[in-house]
């Protein structure tokens, strides 16, 4: 019986690239039905805010296989990305991009790349909650949760095992970023202990981009939080010689999407040049995924028709005698070379591994919660030696003004005259014994700022989670 699928043809070359797919699928023999779905830039003109046709939702939970091809998402105020909205409306939490060095065939100073990237692909700063808080300065919120954390590395972990990988490896900028960043290194250390038989390690992600980027060869499995990921998955891509060849698949717990990681390039649409090898890798993810048997039939006929010499215009490769071909041509050389298997490139496994569970979200007890503060946010223009003096004269017992920040940096009291300020103020207020207070305190104090003639703009309130802050201290704090 036949697999049904959803199937969406994209933007810019995703119409050619798909139907190139979907043609090498058929010759393989893959018992799929494709249930074809609008959604890309025509469906935002026609006035779809989320550029998605509602009957896509009812396909995807029917089938719970998205096959999609680039999306090209409008630029302008207002408009969300529509990836980011199907892999969050789907609960698609991990994207998994494995990807691995062609060489000799194609060109690469990395021969020995063989990496997967896992990312978190729901939360961090992609929630997208952003505001222009005052003249000058505008936010974007950075939102990390344990749940989501831990299922993302948990699964992480059962994924590197699945595929018999031996090393998985942590990036986050958590010496600057202690709580957000520190949240995912912590939770990434406790799953790593129920794991003995991987070896774990944490790299700082500008040093660990640094070393990606000069020795790929020395990482196996990478885990990362959503924006760390989505960049160091296509430097990975690029070292193993062209972003166009790399699939990847975005998963959840009832719906899992395939795709290319490339965009839309709108600039070659309509030529028939385009590579369909990432989507066609996706494709192939797919098909192993619902375990199916013509994956390596489909992968190795790909890696036969590269070593043959046949290539789209954006791979080089070694061949002595290379032939460039469109994308049509391109995929009929591959379904030519069902059945043959590559000779110098390592053939496809023909084992069947399966997806792992995925892991249920676990919400933590509850901790001893107390409120013992608020930053206030003000938007001012002026001289923070003024504005310290002037927020005392409006502070509200039991709170007292404790620091004025600058985008982070203590400019009162005793703050320096060469500290670049703007317009934007945080200043927190936190009892002199720095004990509980309450919403009826922070209520007051924010009353009488307003009434002394400030403009408060944004509010932190400020907990302890059994005794410990849940709020960065300030400096000299």
């Amino acid at each position: 019986m036949a697999r049904a699928i959803t199937v969406a043809r994209g933007d810019g070359i995703g119409p050619e690239i798909m139907d190139a797919t979907l043609f090498i699928l058929k010759e393989a023999g893959c018992p799929l039905e494709f249930e074809d779905v609008r959604m890309g830039e025509t469906l935002y003109r026609d006035g779809h805010a989320a550029g998605i046709h509602p009957e896509v939702w009812e396909s995807i939970r029917r089938t719970g296989v998205l096959l999609k091809a680039p999306m090209t998402t409008p630029q302008g105020k207002g408009v969300k990305s529509l990836n980011v909205t199907l892999r969050k409306t789907l609960g698609l939490f991990a994207n998994i991009r494995p990807v691995m060095s062609l060489a000799p065939v194609i060109e690469s100073r990395f021969p020995k790349l063989d990496v997967i990237v896992v990312r978190e692909n729901e939360e961090d700063l992609y929630a997208g909650i952003e505001h222009r808080q005052t003249d000058e300065v505008v936010q974007c919120l950075k939102l990390m949760s344990r749940p989501g954390t831990e299922r993302l590395v948990r699964f992480a972990f059962e994924y590197a095992t699945a595929q018999r990988r031996k090393r998985i490896t942590c990036m986050t900028k958590d010496n600057i970023m202690k709580l957000t960043d520190g949240l995912f290194h912590a939770i990434f250390r406790e799953v790593a202990s129920e794991y003995p038989t991987l070896s774990s390690d944490h790299m700082i992600i500008d040093i660990g981009t640094a070393r990606l980027a000069t020795r790929p060869e020395g990482f196996d499995v990478l885990v990362l939080p959503n924006l760390y990921g989505d960049i160091l998955s296509d430097v990975v891509a690029e070292l193993s010689g062209s972003v166009g060849l790399a699939g990847s698949c975005n998963l959840g717990r009832t719906a899992a999407m395939y795709e290319a990681i490339h965009g839309s390039a709108p600039d070659i649409a309509g030529r028939g040049i385009a590579n369909p090898s990432g989507l066609m890798n996706g494709a192939i993810m797919m098909l192993r995924d619902l375990g199916m048997t013509q994956a390596p039939l489909i992968e190795n006929a790909w890696l036969k028709t590269l070593e043959d010499g046949i290539h789209t215009g954006d791979v080089v490769l070694s061949h002595a005698h290379p032939q460039k071909v469109g994308t049509r041509a391109f995929a009929e050389a591959v379904a030519a070379r069902f059945g043959q298997k590559p000779t110098i490139l390592r053939a496809a496994s023909e084992e069947s591994i399966g997806v792992p569970r995925v892991p249920d979200l676990v919400h933590p007890p509850h901790p001893n919660k107390e409120l013992v503060g608020i930053d206030a946010f003000i938007g001012w223009r002026g001289d923070p030696n003024e504005l310290g003096p002037e927020l005392v004269a409006a502070t509200t017992a039991p709170l007292k003004l404790q620091m004025i920040t600058n985008r982070g940096v203590k400019v009162w009291p005793d703050g320096f005259p060469e500290t670049f300020c703007t317009d934007h103020w945080r200043c927190r207020y936190q009892r002199e014994d720095k004990g509980v207070i309450t919403h009826h305190d922070i209520l007051a104090l924010l009353a009488s700022i307003a009434e002394h003639g400030f403009d408060f703009i944004k509010t932190e309130n400020l907990y302890t989670f059994d005794g410990e802050p849940g709020f960065s201290a300030g400096q000299g704090q």
